[in-house]
C-alpha cells in the first residue's frame, strides 16, 4: 500500500540480486510513469506482463482482477505490504504537505487547511474538491485487503519489517522457496544478506520510518473521526483487540 514501506521492502528485495539470478530493471513504480503518475489499469497490467523470470519490480496495485490472476501465476512471487492506517495517514500527510511539492494534495494541505489536525480528518474521510480528490481510508484500504485472502501472496505488516525484521526476512526466504527459489547460500547468510541492502538514507521519502507515531500527531478529535469512518478496520487488521481503543 502506499506510505506503507514500499522503498523498504523495494531495498530489501534488491539485496535477493546477491543470492540468485535476479536484477532490478530499475523501472518507476509498476503502475506509475516516469513523471510519477498514475497509469490506466492496462497499462499497469503491461508493466506486468512485461516481466521476465528474475525481474523486481513494486507498485501500488489494487486486489481486483486482472491483477490477482496475473500476480499469482506459477514462476510469479508477490509479496503485500501494508501497515497501521493510522501511521500510514501520519506518513501521508507530511509526505504531502511537506516533502512533494507535485503531490496532488500539496496545495489543498497547504492553501486551504490550517493544521496538521485538518489534514489529518481530512485523509481519514477523503476529499473531494476540485484540484484535490482523496479517497477516505477505509475505502483505501479496502481495495488493497483482498490480498490477505490470496494464499499464494505472502503478506507482510511494515511494522514486523521493523520489529521483527530477522524473522519476516525468513518467511520471505521460506515463501520464495515455495515459488521455486532456493538462495545459493544457508539461511542466515542470506537473512543478513537482505538486511544489508537495506539503506533508509537512499530513499527520496523516507521521514521517519516508525511504527506508534501517530500517537504523536493524533488529537481527540482526529482519534474520534477515525474510529467513526472506519469501524472495525484496526480490528480486522490485527492492530487493535477492540474498537474501544485510544
Amino acid at each position: 500500500m502506499p506510505k506503507s514501506g514500499s522503498h523498504l521492502i523495494i531495498q530489501i528485495l534488491q539485496g535477493l540480486t546477491e543470492l540468485g539470478p535476479f536484477v532490478n530493471p530499475g523501472f518507476p513504480p509498476v503502475n506509475r510513469n516516469q513523471e510519477n503518475q498514475k497509469l490506466p489499469d492496462e497499462q499497469v497490467l503491461d508493466n506486468l506482463l512485461r516481466m521476465r523470470s528474475g525481474d523486481i519490480a513494486y507498485g501500488y496495485v489494487q486486489a481486483r482482477q486482472p491483477f490477482i490472476q496475473t500476480l499469482t501465476q506459477p514462476g510469479r512471487a508477490t509479496v503485500f505490504v501494508y501497515r497501521d492506517p493510522r501511521d500510514m495517514i501520519v506518513s501521508h500527510v507530511f509526505y504531502a504537505t511537506d516533502m512533494h511539492l507535485g503531490h496532488g494534495m500539496h496545495a489543498y494541505y497547504n492553501q486551504t487547511l490550517q493544521s496538521t489536525e485538518e489534514r489529518i480528518n481530512a485523509a481519514i474521510c477523503g476529499v473531494d474538491e476540485p484540484g484535490a480528490e482523496l479517497s477516505d481510508i477505509r475505502s483505501k484500504y479496502e481495495a488493497y485487503l483482498g490480498w490477505l485472502k490470496v494464499p499464494e501472496v505472502l503478506c507482510l505488516r511494515f511494522e514486523d519489517l521493523i520489529q521483527e525484521r530477522e524473522q519476516a526476512l525468513g518467511c520471505i526466504l521460506d515463501y520464495l522457496a515455495t515459488r521455486g527459489f532456493t538462495p545459493s547460500t544457508e539461511r542466515s547468510t542470506a537473512i543478513t544478506t537482505l538486511q544489508q541492502a537495506i539503506q533508509p538514507q537512499k530513499s527520496g521519502t523516507f521521514r521517519k520510518g516508525q511504527f506508534g507515531n501517530w500517537r504523536e500527531h493524533f488529537t481527540p478529535i482526529n482519534i474520534a473521526c477515525f474510529k467513526e469512518q472506519t469501524g472495525d478496520l484496526l480490528v480486522r487488521l490485527g492492530y487493535e483487540h477492540e474498537e474501544g481503543w485510544d
